[in-house]
C-alpha cells in the first residue's frame, strides 16, 4: 500500500516549492510588525490631522495598505515568476479616487513605504524611519506659523464706497488680494484673499456697519477656491 498524503503534506511542498525561501515565521513577523506600524501610522494620521472633516475608512485604509503592500513585497522576493506575473497585474491597476488633501498623499505613501521595508525584511529601516516621519509630522503640526489665509466675501448695493471699505480692509490685513468681482443690477459681490495682521475677525463687523454692506462673511482659505 502506499504512502497516505494528507492535506497537510501538500501544503507543505506546495509551500517549499515556491516559497523555499520563505518561513512561516518570517512571514508573521513582517506581518505582524507591519501591522504595529500601521497602527502607529493610523495614531499619528488621526493626531495631526487639520481638515474639514475627518475620515476614519481613509485612516483604515492605511494600515490596510501596509498590510497589503507587504504581502505584495513577500511574494514578489520569495518567487521570481511571480514577480513577474504580479508586476504585470499591478501595471494594469487604475486608482481614480481624488485625493483632495496633500498630506493625504504623504500618509499614503508612509503607508506604502512601511509594507515594502518589512516585506523585504528591514525591519529597523522601517521602525526607525516612521519614528522620524512621526517626529517632523507631529513638529511641523504645532509649529504655528500665524499666515493663514482667508477669504473675505462682501455682499453690497451700489450706495457704497467700495475704495473706502477697501482701505479699511487692508488696515486689518498684511496682504489683500482681490479674487473675484460681479456687479448684478444694484447688488454686488467681492471676494477678497486676506492674511490678517493679528488673528482677530471682529473687523468684519465693522465692515457690515458701513453704507451699503448688506453682508460680510469671512471664511478660512485652503487654496480650493476657484476664482
Amino acid at each position: 500500500m502506499g504512502e497516505k498524503i494528507t492535506f497537510m503534506d501538500v501544503f507543505k511542498n506546495s509551500f517549499t516549492e515556491n516559497f523555499g525561501q520563505l518561513s512561516i515565521s518570517t512571514i508573521v513577523l513582517s506581518l505582524g510588525i507591519t501591522f504595529v506600524l500601521g497602527l502607529f501610522i493610523f495614531y499619528i494620521y488621526k493626531k495631526t490631522y487639520n481638515g474639514v472633516l475627518y475620515t476614519k475608512s481613509f485612516n483604515v485604509s492605511l494600515l490596510l495598505i501596509s498590510l497589503v503592500t507587504c504581502v505584495v513585497i513577500l511574494a514578489i522576493s520569495s518567487n521570481v515568476v511571480l514577480s513577474l506575473g504580479m508586476v504585470g497585474a499591478l501595471s494594469i491597476v487604475r486608482f481614480r479616487t481624488a485625493v483632495k488633501d496633500s498630506m493625504d498623499l504623504v500618509y499614503m505613501f508612509w503607508a506604502i513605504a512601511v509594507g515594502i521595508v518589512n516585506g523585504a525584511g528591514l525591519f529597523l529601516l522601517g521602525i526607525i524611519g516612521s519614528g522620524i516621519i512621526a517626529v517632523i509630522l507631529i513638529a511641523m503640526n504645532k509649529f504655528d506659523y500665524n499666515d493663514n489665509a482667508y477669504l473675505l466675501i462682501m455682499n453690497y448695493d451700489d450706495s457704497a464706497d467700495e475704495n473706502k471699505l477697501l482701505e479699511s480692509i487692508k488696515a486689518e490685513a498684511k496682504k489683500c488680494k482681490i479674487k473675484s468681482k460681479s456687479f448684478n443690477k444694484n447688488q454686488g459681490e467681492l471676494t477678497l484673499e486676506l492674511r490678517l495682521i493679528k488673528e482677530n475677525a471682529s473687523f468684519v463687523n465693522n465692515i457690515t456697519k458701513e453704507r451699503g454692506v448688506s453682508n460680510a462673511m469671512l471664511v478660512s482659505y485652503n487654496g480650493d477656491y476657484t476664482s
